[in-house]
C-alpha cells in the first residue's frame, strides 16, 4: 500500500530538515538542510562525535579556532550527508552576521572553500542566509559568483518579493512559526488550507509562478503532517525526521493542493531598501518572528561554540 510520504514524493521534492545522518540514511531525501540548532543537536550524537573531534583537531592552533572548528564541523556534517543523498546540502551562515552584508558574503565564501577542500563542488551546496535586507543583498552578490543560496527565516511577503528580485536560488518560508504566532495571538487553532503558514507559502508560490520567477519555493518548519499535505505540489518541502516517519506510516494518496494554483496573484512590485523595510515592518508577525529566529539561531551557535571551546581546551 502506498504511504503518504511515497505519494508526496510524486509531486514535491523532499528535503530532510536535520543533521542526523542516521535519519537521512533511513528516509533517503533528495536534499538536506541544517542550521545552528540542528548542528548543536548533531554535535551531541554519538554518530557525529568523530566529525566534531576532527573539526576541533584541524582548527586547534590556528586563527580563530572556535569559529573555525564550528565551520569545519558544519562542513563535515554536510559532507557526510552528501554521501547519502543525490542532491544538495544547505549550510547556514552565522546568524550574528544577519545585518552585515560584507561579513555574510565573506563567511559564505569561506564555507564554500572548506567544502571544495573536502572535494565537494559548489553546485552541491546551498548557503543559508537569514532573509534580512543585508542578507538578501549578500545573496545576490553570491549568486553572481556562482554560489547559490537558500534564504531562510522568511515570514513576510516583502521578504519573498525581495529574494525573487535578487535572483536567489531558493527560499524557505517558515510555515510552522507563522502558524505558532497566529495561534497564540488569535487564541485558536488552524488546519489545512486555513492555516496562515500554509496560506503564506501558497501566496508566494502563486506570485513566483505567475510572474515567472525561477526562485525555488521550499516550505519549512512544519508542526504537523496536515500542513505538509496542504502544500503537496510545492517545489520542495523540508521536513523533520519525525514528520517524515509519520508520513511514511500513514497509508494514502496525495494530490497537488489547489491553493497553490488557484487564488489571487499579487501585482509584481520591486522593492528598494526603504520600501522593503516599511513593508516588512507593517507585518507584525514577520517582524517578531524574524528577530526571534535570528536570536534563537545565534543562541544555539553560542552553545555550539562553548562546546567546541571546551574540546579545544582539552586538545591544548
Amino acid at each position: 500500500m502506498t504511504s503518504k510520504l511515497d505519494s508526496l514524493k510524486q509531486h514535491t521534492l523532499i528535503v530532510a530538515d536535520t543533521g542526523d545522518i542516521d535519519a537521512i540514511r533511513q528516509h533517503q531525501p533528495i536534499d538536506a538542510t541544517t542550521n545552528p540548532s540542528l548542528l548543536l543537536k548533531a554535535a551531541e550524537l554519538t554518530s557525529c562525535e568523530p566529525l566534531l573531534e576532527r573539526a576541533v583537531n584541524e582548527a586547534a592552533g590556528g586563527a580563530e579556532p572556535v569559529s573555525n572548528a564550528c565551520d569545519r564541523f558544519a562542513v563535515a556534517v554536510g559532507s557526510e550527508i552528501l554521501g547519502l543523498i543525490p542532491g544538495r546540502i544547505s549550510t547556514e551562515v552565522d546568524a550574528r552576521l544577519s545585518f552585515d552584508q560584507d561579513a555574510t558574503f565573506r563567511k559564505a565564501c569561506e564555507l564554500i572553500e572548506l567544502y571544495e577542500r573536502a572535494g565537494i563542488t559548489r553546485d552541491r551546496v546551498l548557503i543559508k542566509i537569514a532573509a534580512t535586507w543585508e542578507g538578501i543583498q549578500a545573496a545576490a552578490a553570491l549568486e553572481r559568483e556562482g554560489i547559490q543560496c537558500n534564504l531562510t527565516l522568511l515570514f513576510s511577503f516583502a521578504q519573498a518579493r525581495a529574494c525573487a528580485d535578487a535572483g536567489v536560488y531558493l527560499i524557505s518560508p517558515f510555515v510552522g512559526r507563522i502558524y505558532d504566532w497566529y495561534k497564540q495571538h488569535e487564541g485558536r487553532d488552524f488546519s489545512g488550507t486555513d492555516d496562515p503558514g500554509v496560506q503564506s507559502v501558497a501566496r508566494i508560490f502563486r506570485y513566483y509562478k505567475a510572474h515567472m520567477y525561477e526562485t525555488v519555493v521550499m516550505g519549512a518548519s512544519f508542526r504537523n503532517t496536515g500542513q505538509i499535505e496542504a502544500l503537496t505540489g510545492c517545489d520542495r518541502l523540508t521536513i523533520s525526521p519525525q514528520l517524515l516517519q509519520s508520513l511514511q506510516e500513514q497509508p494514502g494518496t496525495l494530490q497537488p493542493s489547489t491553493i497553490l494554483r488557484q487564488g489571487v496573484v499579487d501585482e509584481r512590485i520591486e522593492l528598494d531598501q526603504i520600501a522593503f523595510r516599511w513593508a516588512h515592518n507593517e507585518d507584525a508577525m514577520a517582524t517578531e518572528k524574524l528577530a526571534e529566529g535570528i536570536r534563537a539561531f545565534a543562541a544555539d551557535q553560542l552553545k555550539l561554540e562553548k562546546l567546541v571551546a571546551a574540546k579545544l581546551g582539552s586538545v591544548a
